[in-house]
């Protein structure tokens, strides 16, 4: 296991295990912590052994946001020094978001403002009944700014308006029912859950299917219809040509069980 102060890297059966690690402050964000997860999922990207990211945390929440300490020093900085430390935040989301690899969001406890975003980004998020989701910057004069680009796209406008404007704290049922998470999993089973699932989509999936997938998902929902068109048939052309493809479509012909 790679450990860092308040991020842990470990790998085992091909997931790429990412902790946040700073129970004591309820893995709250700030600028080191955020510039060790980007650590980290650059590792984890470069890592040929990893094939699906798990995010998880240790402690009794998954992250509560930014850390206290560091909302004080923002009031001192100037604009220029916000722009740079937004966009600090920014490239980690956008990493996820972006991530060749999928990534699935662990979530056993709170998960608050940045927290929320962090499970917002991930391609699945499976979370305890007891944890806790909300947008909760509005209630202190801030903006959910980053996190609105994805939350838009994944929950719809009229749920995120709920959600960033009204800035309730909900359930997890309710955060699956507003298509902001996937599933409530018990608490004593999550950790096996998530597990299992990762091991099925790296036995299961190709790796380079799962990637172009995510790409596209990504990319096609800026386009015109016609030009979404033309890329998503330019992407199949592209994916017929992948040594993936030619593999599963010899096992598939010859009625043998692929092992990715």
């Amino acid at each position: 296991m790679e450990q860092n102060n308040l991020v842990e890297y470990e790998v085992c059966d091909r997931i790429g295990y990412i902790t946040l690690n700073r129970p004591e402050k309820r893995n709250a964000l700030n600028f080191q912590m955020v510039t060790e997860l980007r650590k980290a999922f650059s590792t984890a990207e470069r890592d040929g052994s990893v094939k699906v990211i798990v995010l998880k945390a240790n402690g009794k929440a998954f992250c509560a946001g930014a850390d206290l300490d560091f909302l004080k020093q923002l009031q001192q900085y100037s604009l220029e020094d916000n722009l740079n430390d937004s966009n600090h935040l920014m490239e980690l989301f956008l990493a996820i978001y972006r991530s060749d690899k999928v990534v699935i969001a662990q979530i056993e406890g709170p998960a608050v403002a940045g927290g929320a975003g962090l499970a917002t980004v991930c391609d699945f998020s499976f979370s305890i009944p007891n944890a806790k989701f909300g947008y909760t910057e509005v209630r202190i004069g801030f903006v959910p700014a980053i996190v609105m680009v994805f939350l838009i796209r994944k929950c719809g406008e009229l749920r995120a308006k709920e959600l960033l404007l009204g800035g309730e704290i909900i359930t997890a049922e309710t955060a699956v029912n507003y298509n902001m998470i996937n599933k409530v999993v018990p608490a004593e089973e999550i950790r096996d859950y998530v597990r299992g699932f990762a091991l099925t989509l790296c036995s299961q999936n190709s790796g380079s299917s799962m990637q172009l997938t995510k790409k596209m998902v990504a990319d096609i929902q800026t386009f015109q219809v016609a030009d979404a068109l033309r890329f998503a048939s330019k992407m199949n052309a592209h994916a017929r040509g992948t040594e993936d493809c030619q593999r599963g479509i010899a096992a598939f012909l010859n009625k043998e069980k692929l092992e990715w």
